[in-house]
């Protein structure tokens, strides 16, 4: 490790992207693992979490204690709404910076989350893949150019195992477009169709949604009209591509001053 290795701390580590971090953080020079903790009761709790992971002994405990990430420079944290909130409170109280990457909270949770990091940095983003980032920004260039007459319609597709719908990563997209085009999502959002439906509406955007088998994430921005349409695709095939983004958020932050930034302050592309 170097002079400048940022630490990091992973709540749950037992998981599917808590594992997969604890791999690229063992794979990554500059990035340092010094906390490591999940949910009391779980199998995990005393397991070294390089050996769960698959990356071999590491020497740090996965414990199911929360307050042993105060240790780290930035906690990277892909739980659940309500433990996100709880490691918020715990990185405000340490001055940690914070990457959150979970997906499914509410406005409220939302709040909550703004108000317990009020204080330090905290990179917020319900896909923190770098593909995805991308996605957004030419969806809100696209959308910036749009006159009257273009139907919009988000489709995205999950494993069967997700349980939030529409993903926060196609709310996300939808809320881009209306903020483009001057209108509000919690009024022209329409959530799937089923019966008689009536003509589409022109300011509705459309939401469609599937779970089946092992998808890790595809997303696309359908904007239409008479005579020809556009489709903006990411699809992700591994949700290492989440990992990798939440890892160079992480990079990203040393030295931030305190506020709330997301993926496209990571790669530069506000302006």
């Amino acid at each position: 490790m170097t002079a400048h290795t940022i630490k990091i701390g992973i709540p749950g580590a037992a998981g599917r992207m808590g594992r997969m971090l604890i791999r690229e953080i063992d794979a990554a020079p500059d990035l340092e693992l010094v906390a490591a903790s999940d949910r009391a009761g779980t199998d995990a709790i005393g397991q070294d979490s390089g050996l769960l992971a698959g990356t071999g002994s590491n020497g740090i405990i996965i414990g199911d204690d929360p307050a042993a990430l105060a240790a780290a420079d930035v906690i990277i944290d892909f739980t659940s709404p309500a433990a996100s909130v709880a490691h918020a409170g715990i990185a405000s109280s340490s001055n940690t910076a914070l990457v959150v990457g979970t997906t499914g909270l509410t406005d409220e949770d939302e709040a909550s989350l703004r108000a317990a990091v009020d204080g330090i940095a905290l990179v917020y983003c319900a896909n923190t893949s770098v593909g995805v980032t991308l996605l957004g920004k030419l969806v809100e260039q696209v959308a910036a150019q749009l006159v009257d007459g273009w139907d919009i319609e988000i489709l995205e597709a999950h494993h069967h195992h997700k349980v939030d719908a529409p993903s926060g990563t196609a709310l996300r997209m939808g809320e881009v477009v209306a903020e483009a085009l001057g209108r509000d999502l919690k009024t022209c959002a329409v959530y799937g169709r089923e019966g008689f439906t009536g003509e589409r509406s022109r300011h509705e955007i459309g939401f469609e949604t599937i779970r089946a088998g092992d998808v890790v994430g595809d997303h696309t921005v359908l904007f239409a009209t008479e005579g020809e349409r556009i489709e903006i695709t990411h699809k992700a095939s591994s949700r290492m591509t989440f990992a990798k983004g939440a890892m160079r958020a992480a990079l990203w932050l040393k030295g931030k001053a305190a506020g709330l930034y997301d993926m496209q302050d990571v790669l530069n592309l506000k302006s």
